[in-house]
């Protein structure tokens, strides 16, 4: 087991509780501020400002806050699985610590947090930048899967399809972080059958918060996806509504009254909710 000590500024500690809030753990010490559990690594901070990190993975989780250790990773994200509308796309990247500079200057963070115009300004220069490996599993092809394949099952073959194929084209660090969507175990079960598997695979929910091949990858599907939406409503003509709520229903009656529901198949996941509601506004 590995142990590692550091002095962290309020602001990092603020940063490290934020990132991990789904994993802090009760502890009763008077001089704990909190305390982080993670599959490989139990990280303390201490009202002194003191950071104790322990566990297998210790120094992956203190690199962020050692400017002289950078692991050097990938990392895998996807984007519109939450949308009616588009593809669903994956992304695999590898960070490597020559790429810091660039990304720094990029002012990369996670995608959700970043407005649309700015991840169709940087993600160009991105790609320039960094390896990386891009899936878009268009919607006529995603609702023929997932007649056999769940959500989680079509994401998770995708996601080891991505890092595959980046492997393929530069072999990974040893270090591959995927953003949790599924336990771990279950993970692997939805790809028992496929060809390659990549093994040790770490999975963290908000890995795009603390992680910036996460975030990278994030950014580059996001583009990718916003590229394809253009495209749709190009073809069609069309104003497009993302997400799933209520106001997707009168959209997809709209789409449906112009195209008809056969065109429908081939821009929207028909399991959504969504198909049962549209006619209403038939």
């Amino acid at each position: 087991m590995e142990t590692i000590t550091l002095k962290l500024t309020n602001e990092e500690i603020s940063k490290l509780k934020k990132s991990f809030s789904d994993e802090i753990i009760d502890n009763k010490n008077e001089y704990v501020l909190f305390q982080i559990k993670t599959e490989n690594c139990t990280i303390t901070a201490y009202k002194s400002n003191k950071v104790v990190f322990q566990g297998k993975d210790a120094n992956i989780y203190a690199s962020p806050f050692k400017n002289d250790n950078f692991i050097e990773q990938a990392g895998s994200d996807e984007v519109g699985t939450g949308d009616f509308f588009g593809p669903v796309v994956v992304c695999a990247c590898t960070i490597l610590k020559n790429n810091l500079p660039i990304l720094e200057k990029l002012d990369i963070k996670d995608s959700k947090d970043i407005t649309d115009e700015k991840i169709i300004e940087i993600a160009p220069k991105l790609m320039e930048e960094i390896k990386y490996s891009l899936l878009i599993l268009d919607n006529e092809k995603y609702n023929i899967v997932h007649k056999n394949n769940n959500m989680n099952a079509i994401k998770a073959k995708l996601h080891n399809k991505a890092l595959v194929n980046l492997n393929n084209k530069h072999k990974l660090p040893k270090f591959v972080i995927i953003d949790q969507f599924t336990p771990k175990d279950l993970f692997y079960r939805y790809i028992k059958d496929e060809k390659e598997i990549i093994k040790n695979i770490n999975f963290e929910t908000k890995a795009e918060n603390k992680y910036i091949s996460v975030a990278c990858a994030s950014i580059i599907a996001r583009y990718a996806f916003l590229k394809k939406w253009e495209e749709m409503e190009i073809k069609y003509n069309f104003k497009f509504i993302k997400g799933a709520s209520n106001l997707v229903d009168k959209n997809i009656a709209d789409f449906v009254k112009k195209y008809s529901e056969h065109e429908l198949i081939k821009v929207s996941k028909t399991h959504f909710k969504n198909i049962e509601k549209y006619k209403e506004y038939m």
